[in-house]
C-alpha cells in the first residue's frame, strides 16, 4: 500500500451481530412466488393424499376383510397403491420446483454481493483480506444451499402435514390424540434452544473458514509461494495453516453435537409413542372404557408415526432456520454496506470528450482523525496538455490521481472534465474518458488477447495486434509458440515486469481514453527496461491529456507542466526549466535523482 493511500474502518460494532430480519428474508422469494404457489399446491395435495392412506387401512381391516368383500378389499388395496404413486409424483415436483427457486434466490444473492462489493471504495480492499471476501460469496450463501433450496418448502410441507395428520387423528379418537401430543410442546422448547446454540456456533465457524480461506488465497499465490521459499517460512505456513484448520475441525464438531443429545431424545420418546398409544387403549378397555376397534388402532398408529416425521423434521427445521439466520446476517453486512461513490439520479453524459481536466481549490481527506491529505490544490491542464506530479513520498500524488476516475470524491472543491465536475457524469462517460496505467499492473489468468480484449471486448485481432505494435511488445508477443492466445499465468508471472507494464498501456492504447494518468508506470523497473517502456508510453500519450505521477524525474523533463506537492498543498509549479531556475523544491529532487542515477543504471 503507498505512504498516502488510505485505510478503510468498517462500521464500528459491539461484537454481537443483530438477528436478520426474516421480512428481508423472505423478500428474497418474493420474485419467485408464483412457482411458489405451486410448490405451495402440491404440498398440500401431497399431505391430502398421506392422510387417505390410514383411513383405507382401517376400512380394510375393519369391514373388507372380515365381511370377506374381495372386490372393496381390491379397491381399498388399489387406492393406498395410487396415493403412494401420487405421493411420489408430488414429492419429485415440490423438489424440482423448490430447488429451482432456491438456487436462483442464491444466484440473486451471489450477485447482488459482487455488485456491491465492485461499487466499494478501494480503502475497502485495502482493508479487507481478499479471502474474507471470496469466503463471504463462496462460504456463506454456499452454506445457505440447503436452507434456501429446501428448507422452506420443508418447512411449508411438514406443517401442512402436520396439521392436516393432527385433523385425522382427532376424527378417529380424540383421546388417543390428546396422549399423543402432551410432549410436543416441551419438544418445541428444546428445538428451540438448540437452534440458538447451532447459530452462535454457526457464526464462529463461518469467520473462522474466512480467516482460512484468506490464508490459502495470500500463501497459495505465486507471491505467497515465492515469498514464503525464498524467506524459508514454508514450514512455518504450513503450521499456521494446520492451526487454522484444527480450530475449524473444533468448530465443525461442535456445531454438528450441538443439542445432537436433546434431539436425540426427541427421536426415542416419538418412537416409543405406538407402543404408548397401545398401552393406554389397552387399559382403556381393561377400566370398561370405550372400546377401540383394531382398524381404528392400526391407522391412528399409522397416522401418530406419519406425523412424527414430519413434527420431527419441523423441529429440525426450526434449528436450520435459526442457524442460517447467521449466514444471511454475514450476507446482508456486506449489502448494507455504505457506497460512497455513487452515480447522480441525473448524470450528465459527454458524447465528445476533450478532455480540459481542473482541479478547483481541491481538499481531500481520508478521515477526520488523519487530517487533510490535499489542501487548496489548484491546477488546470488543458487537452492534450501534459502534466506531472512529483514530490515526497506521502505527499499526496497518488491520491490526486485517484480523483480523476472518481476513486475517491473531493471533500472540497471540484474536479471537472471539460468544465463538467465529475460527481456529475455518469460512470460510462468517465470509464471512457479516463485510462489509468499504475506501477502495479493486474493481468488476469488467461490469454494475452484476452486480457487486451477486457479494454473493447468487441476488437478486431487487427485492432489488438496494432495497440500491441504501439506498445512495442508485439514482436515479444509473436516470437512466442502461441503468440496471442499465450497463456500469460496467474497475475502475468510468466512475463518480466517491462513486458507487463508494456501489456498493460496496449491495453489502454486499445480503449483510447482521451485523459492518461500514468501512476508512477517506470518506477519498479531499471533502466533499460525504463526505456523501452517509456517509448511506448510516449506513444501513448501523444494527442492525450496525461498526468504522470513520477517518481524518476527523468521522465516528466518534457512535461507541459510541473506541480511540486509538499504536504498536501501546491509547493511549486512551472516548466522543467523554470522549477530549476527557481531552485527550491523541485530542484533539490532533480539533484537526489540524479546522484542515485548510478545506482540504478
Amino acid at each position: 500500500m503507498k505512504p498516502d493511500e488510505p485505510t478503510w474502518t468498517p462500521p464500528p460494532r459491539d461484537g454481537s451481530q443483530p438477528p436478520a430480519d426474516l421480512r428481508r428474508i423472505l423478500r428474497l422469494f418474493r420474485p419467485y412466488r408464483g412457482r411458489l404457489a405451486v410448490v405451495g399446491l402440491l404440498v398440500g395435495a401431497s399431505s391430502l393424499v398421506s392422510v387417505a392412506s390410514p383411513f383405507l387401512l382401517r376400512e380394510i381391516l375393519d369391514t373388507a376383510i372380515p365381511q370377506g368383500r374381495t372386490g372393496l378389499l381390491s379397491l381399498l388395496a388399489l387406492g393406498m397403491i395410487l396415493t403412494a404413486v401420487m405421493n411420489s409424483v408430488f414429492g419429485v415436483l415440490q423438489t424440482l420446483i423448490s430447488t429451482t427457486v432456491g438456487q436462483r434466490v442464491m444466484h440473486d444473492l451471489r450477485t447482488a454481493v459482487y455488485a456491491q462489493l465492485q461499487r466499494m471504495p478501494l480503502a475497502f480492499f485495502t482493508r479487507t483480506r481478499t479471502g474474507e471476501v471470496q469466503s463471504r460469496i463462496a462460504n456463506d450463501i454456499g452454506g445457505m444451499q440447503a436452507t434456501v433450496t429446501s428448507t422452506a418448502t420443508s418447512l411449508v410441507s411438514n406443517l401442512t402435514a402436520v396439521v392436516a395428520t393432527v385433523v385425522a387423528m382427532l376424527a378417529l379418537d380424540w383421546r388417543l390424540t390428546v396422549v399423543s401430543l402432551l410432549l410436543l410442546p416441551v419438544f418445541v422448547w428444546i428445538s428451540r434452544r438448540v437452534g440458538r446454540e447451532r447459530k452462535k456456533i454457526t457464526t464462529q465457524r463461518q469467520k473462522q473458514m474466512a480467516a482460512m480461506a484468506a490464508t490459502v488465497t495470500e500463501s497459495l499465490s505465486v507471491s505467497g509461494i515465492l515469498l514464503g521459499r525464498t524467506m524459508g517460512r514454508s514450514d512455518s505456513l504450513t503450521r499456521g495453516f494446520a492451526e487454522e484448520s484444527e480450530r475449524l475441525v473444533d468448530l465443525e464438531i461442535r456445531s454438528s453435537m450441538a443439542g445432537r443429545w436433546r434431539m436425540s431424545t426427541i427421536g426415542i420418546v416419538m418412537a416409543a409413542m405406538p407402543a404408548v398409544i397401545y398401552w393406554a387403549a389397552g387399559l382403556a378397555l381393561q377400566s370398561g372404557g370405550p372400546a377401540v376397534s383394531i382398524g381404528t388402532l392400526v391407522a391412528f398408529v399409522s397416522l401418530q408415526q406419519g406425523l412424527f416425521r414430519p413434527a420431527v423434521s419441523l423441529l429440525s427445521t426450526g434449528v436450520q432456520m435459526q442457524t442460517s439466520l447467521a449466514l444471511f446476517q454475514r450476507i446482508f453486512e456486506y449489502l448494507d454496506l455504505t457506497v460512497d461513490i455513487t452515480e447522480p439520479e441525473n448524470p450528465v453524459r459527454l458524447d465528445k470528450i476533450r478532455g480540459e481536466v481542473r482541479f478547483e481549490n481541491v481538499d481531500f481527506s481520508y478521515d477526520e482523525q488523519s487530517g487533510p491529505t490535499l489542501s487548496g490544490v489548484d491546477v488546470t491542464v488543458p487537452a492534450g496538455a501534459g502534466l506531472a506530479v512529483v514530490g515526497p513520498t506521502g505527499s499526496g500524488k497518488s491520491t490526486l490521481s485517484y480523483l480523476v476516475p472518481r476513486l475517491y470524491d473531493v471533500t472540497g472543491g471540484r474536479v471537472t472534465l471539460d468544465g463538467v465536475d465529475v460527481r456529475d457524469l455518469d460512470f460510462d462517460t468517465l470509464a471512457r474518458a479516463v485510462g489509468v496505467v499504475s506501477q502495479e499492473t493486474y493481468l488476469f489468468h488467461a490469454s494475452v488477447a484476452e486480457n487486451l480484449r477486457f479494454a473493447k471486448p468487441d476488437a478486431t485481432d487487427e485492432e489488438i495486434e496494432a495497440a500491441a505494435r504501439a506498445a512495442q511488445i508485439h514482436d515479444h508477443i509473436a516470437s512466442l509458440p502461441d503468440g496471442y492466445d499465450t497463456l500469460v499465468g496467474e497475475r502475468g508471472y510468466r512475463f518480466s515486469g517491462g513486458e507487463k507494464q508494456r501489456l498493460a498501456i496496449a491495453r489502454t492504447i486499445l480503449r483510447d481514453p482521451p485523459v492518461l494518468i500514468l501512476d508512477e508506470a517506470t518506477s519498479a523497473l531499471d533502466t533499460r527496461t525504463e526505456h523501452a517502456v517509456q517509448a511506448a508510453i510516449d506513444a501513448l500519450s501523444a494527442g492525450r491529456t496525461t498526468i504522470t505521477i513520477a517518481h524518476r524525474l527523468s521522465t516528466v523533463r518534457d512535461a507541459d507542466q510541473i506541480v511540486v506537492l509538499d504536504g498536501g498543498r501546491t509547493a511549486e509549479r512551472g516548466t522543467h526549466d523554470e522549477l530549476l531556475r527557481l531552485d527550491g523544491r523541485y530542484a533539490a529532487l532533480v539533484r537526489r535523482d540524479t546522484e542515485m542515477a548510478p545506482m540504478t543504471t
